[in-house]
């Protein structure tokens, strides 16, 4: 398993010589958690997967985490692997981060993918996930993993898929209970870095939710989009939050179309 220089785990996968994406898991979660999609990728895409700070098999944050914080990770890791600009697919968490990689790196940044991410939550929802981030600090992620297999996954596909419950169950229970609070704080507080309107992004960027993403929903999918020149949005019907695990071909189909376009675009 490679490790960078500052902690960072990582993979890479595909021809070396093809335009590199970088994928950007969420909160809780690990590099493993894109099993579902390199398969539609990496035949011809250089593809780096990594596990965020404090995630995985990565080193814990140096210092109090950020979203500006977890961008400088990602350039270190493309100055390590000498990835001089990517695409950037960023799901939940890892939308955010890419979202505040192309303010801080707009020329390293070819393209955003960002996938069931927040925007501006309404009172209620930003009181819920306070809630949960408190949760998280006194019992540890064992005591909002539950609740969020529920919105992560519909009703039915959880009753059928056991196994896969557990693994990603298991994902979120590995997190270190010390360090985890304070990386979800950034998910609970971290929208005003990426939504102030003096921030101006013009570049290609997909925007993707599910119809059944309560915290991530297509309101927000539609506010990230109108607020970036140059992006679209797709809505996918009756998905949650993990519609990348739940349903790869819905997720997988739209994005590979979307690289293609860009390989399209900038080699006529």
């Amino acid at each position: 398993m490679p490790i960078s220089p500052d902690g960072t785990a990582y993979d890479r996968t595909g021809p070396r010589d093809a335009p590199s994406v970088v994928l950007i898991h969420g909160l809780g979660l690990n590099r493993e958690v894109w099993q579902w999609m390199l398969p539609a990728l990496s035949d011809t895409y250089d593809v780096v997967t990594y596990d965020l700070y404090g995630h995985g098999q990565s080193a814990a944050p140096p210092k109090t985490p950020s979203l500006a914080l977890l961008s400088t990770q990602l350039d270190g890791l493309m100055e390590t692997l000498g990835v001089s600009s990517a695409t950037i697919i960023g799901f939940s968490l890892g939308g955010m981060i890419c979202r505040r990689f192309a303010q801080d790196y707009p020329q390293k940044t070819q393209a955003l993918v960002i996938l069931n991410s927040p925007h501006r939550r309404t009172p209620e929802a930003q009181t819920a996930i306070l809630a949960r981030v408190d949760q998280a600090r006194d019992n540890g992620p064992q005591a909002t993993v539950e609740h969020a297999l529920q919105r992560w996954f519909t009703d039915g596909f959880r009753a059928a898929n056991p196994n896969m419950m557990q693994r990603v169950r298991n994902w979120v229970l590995a997190n270190d209970p010390a360090i985890y609070p304070t990386i979800y704080r950034v998910l609970a507080e971290g929208i005003d870095e990426i939504t102030d309107p003096a921030i101006q992004l013009s570049l290609p960027v997909f925007v993707i939710t599910a119809d059944e993403d309560y915290g991530n929903g297509p309101e927000m999918t539609k506010a990230i989009a109108a607020n970036i020149d140059g992006s679209e949005a797709l809505i996918l019907p009756g998905l949650r939050h993990m519609a990348l695990a739940e349903d790869p071909d819905a997720v997988n189909h739209p994005i590979r179309a979307f690289l293609d376009s860009l390989s399209t675009n900038t080699n006529p």
